[in-house]
């Protein structure tokens, strides 16, 4: 019987995932950390969501844009880590074609929505500090609701193409991907054609999503951090600046994980290649984790409210 990784075929029906090349020993070992960031990422952005429909003074855009956020990372994470923890507890490594460009979709569809509704948070505070009085006239419900389906219209729009064009090269070396998950570059480098549209795409999706992006926020908090500093004493700055802190912990957060992430992509040859499996998937597994860490630890008012649903529960 041929060997059904390697044969000549230009559609492949399925995908064989390999999980972390060269750790492969390694995988159910390396699965108790990526189960235990999932666990916190699903009940922390759960818990997120469910005290602010709780309470009444979380009702305002800060609020609703974190809720998005908190979606946003659940589908992230939900996105590859269960087959990924399938791979490395069940050693189901097959995935079809179709469910492998879905997840290519998704990955690259929420992180772009990830991006945009950070910015639409650095509007928000940019605002909130800048324009103090204006806040509730300029960020109404409506426009907060408008802002974000922008920013997932946007995302949607811009990752599309990325699974048809990939559909379209024929697959004729293997059907092996060296990774945990779809990613693109991983794809369409099995592909026996010229795939420098695919690639010059990602390029642009990158500099028009993730360069827009930073040059916006970077702009935000040039003018935040102005207007801070002209406040006239020290307490006045430091609760200022403690409005916006949680909000640019989330931006390192992201956006240094993305930064890693495409350096080890960039200069792939020169890192052995289960580093880079293993950053690609801290870059879409870590954020979704820390987010509500760093929300609920900053922002007195979630942290308030936990405490009494827990207070109230044990008593």
């Amino acid at each position: 019987m041929a060997d059904s990784n390697k044969t000549d075929f230009t559609n492949p029906s399925t995908f064989i995932l390999m999980g972390i090349p060269g750790l492969e020993a390694a995988h159910i070992w390396i699965s108790i950390p990526f189960c235990t960031i999932y666990i916190i990422a699903v009940s922390g952005n759960f818990t997120i969501l469910f005290i602010v429909k709780m309470e009444q003074s979380l009702h305002d855009p800060m609020y609703y844009f974190l809720c998005m956020l908190a979606i946003i990372d659940l589908v992230l994470a939900t996105s590859i880590l269960p087959k990924t923890l399938s791979i490395f507890w069940f050693n189901s490594r097959e995935i079809y074609f179709s469910a492998c460009l879905t997840q290519m979709y998704f990955i690259h569809c929420f992180s772009a929505m990830e991006s945009g509704i950070l910015v639409a948070m650095a509007l928000d505070r940019y605002v909130a500090i800048c324009h103090p009085l204006r806040h509730s006239t300029t960020l109404t419900d409506t426009m907060v609701a408008k802002i974000g389906l922008a920013m997932v219209l946007r995302a949607c729009i811009l990752a599309l193409p990325t699974p048809f064009l990939a559909r379209l090269w024929p697959y004729c070396r293997t059907n092996i991907i060296p990774h945990t998950h779809c990613e693109h570059i991983a794809i369409v480098k099995l592909a026996c054609a010229n795939i420098y549209v695919s690639s010059y795409y990602g390029l642009f999706v990158v500099f028009f999503v993730t360069g827009l992006d930073v040059l916006f926020i970077a702009v935000s908090y040039t003018q935040i951090l102005r207007a801070i500093f002209s406040l006239p004493t020290k307490d006045a700055r430091l609760k200022t600046f403690r409005t916006c802190s949680s909000h640019f912990c989330a931006i390192l957060a992201f956006y240094i994980s993305s930064l890693f992430s495409s350096l080890t992509h960039r200069y792939g040859h020169y890192v052995a290649l289960h580093f880079h499996v293993l950053m690609a998937n801290v870059y879409l597994l870590v954020p979704p984790m820390l987010n509500p860490i760093i929300y609920g630890v900053s922002t007195k008012q979630i942290w308030d409210r936990l405490l009494r649903l827990f207070t109230h529960k044990g008593t």
